[in-house]
């Protein structure tokens, strides 16, 4: 029996939903080189949409708002997040361009991975304006960078105005207007994404300027933060990784849930951490997504 007896947190998720068609192989081809691959399978994903199953394995009531293509791929896409427990009255069907696409190479144990974006383009603000109850009515919300900017904008508004707290994922790396991070409660940056946020900034320098606001993830190192005294590293749990994708998308979504319940920060990082941890142990973005149990048991 789980000891997760709490009112279980409204989370939001606004971002890309999308279709990962992922090549397994020993090694990348180089520029103009052909190499044989080992497998291929497609799966869903998107960071929304990851993120979003994730923190519904994790116990949150999630709410998806987002767009797929009027296609086969944007209909597995739905179906999928349903049998997840995502409520998908905001992801809409976008008639006339396809589902959004990231092509993922697997291999000598990372990944590399092009995105199209496809119908995730079309969520824009005017979209968005039309679930502003939906924002309004969240314990957290969570966005990442695979939307417009302008919609990315919009949002963190709509969340200071009503009190509701942002968790700002800048990924993949963009530059993002300084109203959108004043606007966040909280930003989750790597390393990469950090420097280009913050204009190639100091580390340190960039944690001190947002105290328990700004936390950067160092993959196997964990996730760094500054806590009004000093800088303070919560550690990752040693895996052996199977499948990477997906990992960052899985502490996102665990850290808002724990946030969502009234977690420290702290203590919300590790239980992100050791969520992360077990992800990368399965195949695939949302096939290796634990369950609330699993986290605490690996924690207990």
């Amino acid at each position: 029996m789980s000891a997760y007896t709490k009112k279980q947190p409204r989370v939001v998720v606004v971002g890309s939903c999308s279709m990962d068609l992922v090549v397994t192989s020993s090694r990348r081809p180089g520029a103009g080189e052909t190499v044989l691959g080992e497998s291929f399978k497609t799966v869903p994903g998107g960071k929304g949409a990851n993120q979003a199953v994730a923190a519904a394995r994790l116990g949150a009531d999630v709410s998806m708002i987002g767009r797929v293509g009027d296609d086969s791929l944007g209909q597995t896409i739905l179906d999928n997040l349903k049998q997840n427990g995502v409520c998908v009255n905001n992801v809409e069907p976008v008639t006339h361009c396809e589902s959004g696409t990231a092509h993922i190479i697997l291999a000598e144990g990372d990944n590399s991975i092009i995105v199209v974006e496809a119908a995730n383009r079309q969520v824009t603000p005017q979209y968005v304006e039309k679930s502003r109850a939906v924002i309004e009515g969240a314990d957290i919300v969570l966005i990442q960078q695979e939307i417009p900017a302008e919609t990315v904008l919009l949002v963190s508004r709509i969340c200071k105005q009503s009190g509701v707290p942002l968790l700002l994922n800048p990924a993949p790396a963009r530059p993002v207007e300084a109203e959108v991070i004043e606007n966040s409660a909280y930003l989750t940056p790597n390393e990469h994404e950090a420097s280009l946020l913050f204009d190639g900034a100091e580390l340190g320098e960039s944690l001190r300027k947002y105290p328990n606001r700004l936390i950067v993830t160092e993959g196997s190192r964990g996730a760094r933060y500054f806590d009004g005294q000093e800088e303070a590293v919560v550690p990752s749990y040693p895996v052996q990784a199977v499948d990477t994708t997906g990992a960052g998308d899985t502490f996102n979504a665990a850290f808002a849930v724990a946030l969502a319940e009234g977690k420290s920060i702290a203590d919300s990082l590790r239980f992100a951490n050791r969520a992360a941890s077990l992800s990368v142990t399965r195949f695939g973005a949302q096939g290796g997504m634990p369950t609330r149990e699993e986290v605490e048991e690996a924690l207990a």
